[in-house]
């Protein structure tokens, strides 16, 4: 059996081999690779490592302290811990950490690796770098430069993990005098696996059904995990989209890391499709943040990358770089330390997905050779970072030192913001902004921009020139022109916008700012709530009430929402209530009146929101408390059908709202046990995109009749076109699909066109992610808690809806004229979107149909639009269609 030099079996020994039915021919491949696996630790170092390297054999490899050559199992994340702590454990050269937990209480490994000298005075060190930042100081270019190396954020790209374990080997047990020169002038955190609950589902799915001898088969079901994969972490969450959004708590303890060390070069190592090779940055012109000085780009990734090359040349393994991925989005693993004055780097190898695959490209892949181009560009990386640690240290003090003056030279002094009448949504965007390290200043007097009134105490300024210049303008700032029109990822990340946060821009000179907010304001006044023999009243528009009303309908507690404004008469004086708000009747309770009040106390404080007494029904204005227009909130019984074909991620986004924020437990049914369902124990089904095959033949006509019976469909996205195409909304169309559906045959003629140019045309088409201004209807009860009609709506696909045929059905829809707001789309795109639905409701029989036809709770962090969600959860039976 021949090899190629990289590590790959060509094709024609492949085709030499096939004799007999494939399965033979992949085991019969199988056999010859796993003998060609090095099985001893002279084999093993031999083979992942340059041949003039040499151990202290006081240390153990990962091979001899797991007990298997490295590349033949997938390592348990346990194990990979383990490992570090024993090299922390027998070596004065490293410590280990966790940095955070993870939602499966597994723990987020660094191991920091220097001199013993250094590890003496790390924390001095840390100090000093980190002082060495700050505006008017030096360099510091004597002390060492810092790395750290992180692996892994997607579970199921597995190679980078085992190739951190052997980096961490290299660094403790090396003898050669580069690797001494290396810990004195060097801090390298390892950080070994960035999603381990996500490596721990693919490393379980991996060695499960490891074949012995191995199979490379493609079709072998070791390379085709079941669905949702180990990609993502536990609520199934792209962890490498989340540096910015910080929904996740693996995310937040990283970000906190990163800000208490700010190192000089961070990696980034991924896989990618087996077919291709291995990519190190630099990425195209075109996909770099514009916000980031060039000379990053250009300049030091360029010296990186020379050795990069040569050590994958080294070993003969093929590469390439400049194309296919970008450095535009802040929330990558690999762009977002750019913003703290680093070099982030992506990696990406072909992947074996599992122990030994064919690829379509190069043969056969072996899991130990994706490894070892790992291991071979960490090792470049560590020792082309020593030889330019001036350089690093110079530009990272350069960094911030431009950001000031850039933020001087803004045409934006700054930006305001505050939601008047939502302390927790205040609260929650003021942590994240503060989380991130970026300045937030109280609001010294009320300050009006355009329609936009910002009061003291409910509002606050974010100067622009200040260290995180750079990231604060990406949170605030609405972009509208870019330096290319195909995107790998999303265009835009407008927070303010995906918050519903108020904001504006503030001019030059004196900013109305004073002191400086260095924690998360707290609630004004106790949440203690006042004895009632009347009723307990919450407004609906804060964010923290869903979770309250959740607490309390647990409880026991029947409630009942206003679908019209009233004025009450409270112990804390004449409140104003607006649509939605929650009435507590104190009277034809399950509960005597002491329970009422200790469920209504700990749902006040679960929800972190005050509940008012009540001391009379009859209202000061608007209706009262016994009006009709008081209407029962059910207590959702709510079923979310997952599995294989569905998107795991807005099922999970969707999940992570109702298990985390809401405090709501769900009914997860995976599709093919639809046929199981009871569907009276549930009022409401909430479809994400996918694919429905399970709703077809009886199972759709029972679902329909579900429906007419009184149900609450929601659909999401492509579930809603589904909805429409399948008769469930009587006054909604089907939508067209890349364009609208009621374009004459003449508007829809393609003109020819070359083939080489479909790229640079069909992309710019797509809308892959950008922002829109939504008129939306808050007398609606979806619209219920907002108090503007104005909705910034997240838009990622090509459905084009009409409106509803019912004037009062289209609840939220793209303002006529220009509804964009930021992010790239195509000028016919831009045409079509405008006037589109966002929201509309449907009645079929007595039951109700909602289309969302943007996901409302995007990567979990729109906030401004999963109000619109939870309305139609605990409202949505009530929706009428006049």
């Amino acid at each position: 059996m021949t090899h190629q030099r990289n590590g790959t079996m060509s094709f024609n020994a492949l085709r030499d081999k096939r004799i007999g039915t494939r399965p033979l021919v992949a085991c019969t491949l199988a056999v010859g690779l796993l003998a060609s696996l090095p099985k001893t630790l002279g084999a093993q170092s031999e083979y992942f490592f340059p041949p003039s390297f040499t151990f202290d054999p006081g240390i153990p490899s990962p091979a001899e302290f797991l007990g298997y050559p490295i590349g033949t199992f997938h390592t348990r994340h346990d194990r990979i811990v383990a490992y570090l702590q024993e090299l922390a454990s027998l070596s004065d050269r490293a410590t280990f950490q966790a940095i955070g937990m993870t939602y499966e209480h597994r723990p987020m490994p660094v191991l920091t690796v220097t001199s013993p000298a250094n590890q003496a005075r790390l924390e001095q060190i840390r100090q000093e770098h980190l002082a060495s930042l700050e505006p008017g100081t030096a360099p510091a270019l004597e002390l060492p430069v810092i790395i750290h190396l992180g692996y892994g954020v997607h579970g199921n790209e597995p190679s980078s993990a085992e190739a951190a374990m052997l980096t961490a080997y290299w660094l403790v047990a090396g003898t050669g005098q580069d690797v001494v020169r290396y810990l004195n002038e060097a801090v390298v955190h390892i950080e070994p696996v960035l999603n381990p609950d996500g490596r721990d589902r693919h490393t379980h799915w991996a060695n499960m059904n490891r074949a012995q001898p191995f199979v490379a088969d493609p079709l072998d079901r070791e390379h085709n995990e079941v669905w949702p994969g180990g990609r993502t972490n536990h609520y199934w969450f792209d962890l490498n989209r989340d540096w910015l959004p910080l929904v996740n708590p693996e995310s937040k303890a990283r970000i906190d890391w990163h800000h208490q060390w700010r190192a000089n070069v961070v990696t980034d190592y991924h896989e990618m499709g087996s077919s291709s090779s291995y990519f190190f940055e630099p990425t195209s012109r075109g996909a770099q943040n514009t916000l980031i000085p060039e000379r990053l780009y250009s300049e030091v990734t360029g010296v990186f990358a020379e050795q990069w090359a040569a050590a994958l040349d080294d070993i003969g393994s093929l590469y390439f770089s400049g194309a296919v991925f970008d450095n535009s989005y802040p929330g990558y693993g690999s762009t977002y330390p750019n913003f703290l004055g680093g070099m982030a780097v992506l990696f990406e190898q072909a992947s074996s997905r599992g122990h030994v695959q064919e690829s379509s490209h190069h043969g056969i892949i072996t899991f130990g050779f994706t490894i070892r181009n790992q291991l071979r560009t960490s090792i470049a990386t560590v020792s082309t970072a020593v030889a330019n640690r001036e350089m690093l240290r110079q530009y990272q003090h350069d960094f911030f030192a431009s950001a000031i003056s850039e933020g001087q030279d803004y045409e934006v002094g700054g930006w305001v913001f505050g939601y008047p009448n939502d302390p927790t949504l205040n609260r929650e965007f003021i942590e994240l902004v503060l989380r991130h390290r970026i300045e937030v200043y109280e609001l010294t007097s009320t300050h009006t921009v355009g329609d936009l009134t910002f009061v003291p105490g409910n509002a606050w300024v974010v100067p622009a020139s200040q260290s995180m210049y750079r990231l604060a303008r990406s949170i605030f700032e609405r972009t509208e022109t870019f330096p290319d029109s195909v995107f790998y990822d999303a265009s835009t990340w407008t927070i303010s916008l995906a918050y519903g946060m108020p904001s504006a821009e503030l001019g030059g000179g004196r900013l109305p700012q004073g002191d400086r907010v260095s924690e998360v304001p707290l609630l004004e006044g106790a949440n203690t709530v006042e004895h009632s023999s009347i009723a307990y009243l919450m407004e609906w528009s804060n964010s923290g009430a869903s979770r309250a009303l959740q607490a309390m309908q647990a409880a026991g507690v029947r409630a009942e929402a206003a679908f019209a404004p009233f004025t009450a008469r409270t112990t804390a004086g004449d409140v104003s209530f607006g649509r939605g708000s929650i009435s507590i009747p104190v009277s034809n309770q399950e509960l005597n009146p002491d329970e009422l009040l200790a469920a209504v106390q700990a749902a006040a404080n679960v929800g972190n929101v005050p509940i008012l007494s009540a001391l009379t029904g009859r209202a000061v204005s608007g209706i009262d408390l016994g009006s009709g227009d008081f209407r029962p909130v059910r207590a959702p019984s709510v079923l979310i059908p997952m599995g294989e074909g569905v998107s795991s991620y807005e099922a999970g986004q969707l999940w992570h709202l109702l298990d985390q924020r809401i405090g709501m437990p769900v009914t997860k049914v995976d599709v093919t046990d639809l046929g199981r369902v009871n569907w009276a124990d549930y009022d409401v089904l909430v479809l994400v995109s996918g694919n429905l095959s399970g709703f077809s033949g009886d199972g759709l006509e029972r679902l329909k009749s579900w429906v007419r019976s009184g149900g609450t469909l929601i659909a999401q996205r492509s579930s809603a076109a589904w909805a429409a195409r399948n008769g469930f909304t009587p006054n909604i169309d089907a939508p067209g699909v890349g364009r609208p559906a009621d374009l004459d045959d003449d508007e829809q003629t393609e003109a020819r066109r070359n083939y080489a140019d479909a790229r640079n045309f069909e992309g710019p088409q797509a809308i892959g992610g950008s922002i829109w201004q939504a008129d939306l209807d808050i007398t609606h009860p979806l619209g219920f808690g907002y108090e503007s009609r104005f909705l910034p709506v997240w838009r990622d696909h090509s459905f084009f809806f009409a409106p509803s045929k019912n004037a009062y059905s289209t609840v939220a829809r793209l303002i006529d004229g220009d509804p964009h707001l930021s992010g790239y789309i195509s000028d016919q795109n831009r045409e079509w979107l405008a006037g589109s639905p966002s929201v509309m409701t449907d009645r079929f029989g007595r039951g109700t149909v909602v289309l969302l036809v943007d996901n409302t709770n995007y990567r979990g962090y729109w906030r401004g639009t999963n109000r619109l969600f939870l309305n139609a959860l605990f409202f949505g039976n009530h929706i009428q269609v006049p």
